[in-house]
C-alpha cells in the first residue's frame, strides 16, 4: 500500500509515520510525506519506504502531483478555512488520479453531537472555526469518495491508547484523548481500509466522560 500523508509534520502524523515504519504489520506500507520544509523530517529521508515532498495544500498542482500512484490519503490537519481550498484541492487531486480512500481530520462538535456543559463550552470556543470545519465534512460526504471524517477531541500527550468510537448519529462520549489514540484509529484504517468507510468517527477516552473541560 502507498499512503500519502498531507501536513506530515504534525504531531499525530509523526506518530502514524513512526508506527508504520517500525511495526511489522505495516511492513508493506510505503509513505509519501507532503509538507512545507521537508528537512524537518530529514531523519526519515534515508528510509527506502519514505518519499518526502515539499509542498503546500494551497497549491493544487503540488497536491495533484503528490497524489499520483497513491492508494490512501491521510489529511493530518483540519481545514476550517473560509474557502475550504485545501479540501477542494485534495478531492480534485484524488479524482484526477483515481484515488478513492481518504481519512480527514476534523473537530468534535461539527454536528452539535457533544452533549452537556462541555458541548456548549466546545461550541463557544470553536465558534469562529466551526462553519469551515462543517463544510469540509460535507464536501467529503458529497464527493463520492471513500472518506472517513475523524472528529478529534481535545488532545493530551499521555502514552495510553484508550478510546471509545462513536458515529455521526450518536452522542460524543468523552472530551479528551491522547494523540497516541488518534494515531491508533488512523492506523486501524491503514490496516483495514474498509474500517470507517463512508462514516464519521468521533473518539475520546471514555474515562473523560462527564468532564466539563479538556483533560490533560
Amino acid at each position: 500500500m502507498k499512503l500519502l500523508i498531507l501536513a506530515a509534520n504534525g504531531r499525530i502524523a509523526q506518530l502514524v509515520e513512526q508506527r508504520i515504519l517500525n511495526e511489522d504489520q505495516f511492513s508493506d506500507v510505503e509513505v509519501t510525506l507532503f509538507l512545507r520544509n521537508p528537512e524537518r523530517l530529514d531523519d526519515l529521508a534515508s528510509n527506502p519506504r519514505v518519499t518526502l515532498i515539499d509542498g503546500s495544500l494551497d497549491d493544487a498542482k503540488a497536491v495533484n502531483q503528490a497524489m499520483a500512484g497513491q492508494d490512501m490519503v491521510f489529511v493530518a490537519v483540519v481545514d476550517h478555512s473560509n474557502n475550504n481550498l485545501w479540501t477542494q484541492n485534495v478531492i480534485s487531486a484524488m479524482n484526477n488520479n483515481g484515488v478513492s480512500r481518504v481519512i480527514s481530520s476534523n473537530f468534535l462538535g461539527i454536528y452539535n453531537e457533544v452533549p452537556g456543559e462541555f458541548g456548549k463550552w466546545n461550541a463557544d470556543f470553536l465558534v469562529n472555526d466551526m462553519a469551515g470545519a462543517q463544510r469540509t465534512d460535507k464536501l467529503l460526504a458529497d464527493s463520492g469518495l471513500d472518506y472517513t471524517t475523524i472528529r478529534i477531541p481535545w488532545l493530551n500527550d499521555r502514552d495510553e491508547v484508550k478510546y471509545t468510537v462513536t458515529h455521526k448519529d450518536e452522542p460524543y462520549v468523552g472530551v479528551s484523548a491522547s494523540r497516541q489514540s488518534i494515531a491508533d484509529l488512523v492506523l486501524k484504517m491503514v490496516a483495514d481500509p474498509t474500517y470507517g468507510n463512508k462514516d464519521s468517527l468521533g473518539l475520546a477516552d471514555p474515562d473523560t466522560e462527564g468532564s466539563t473541560r479538556p483533560v490533560y
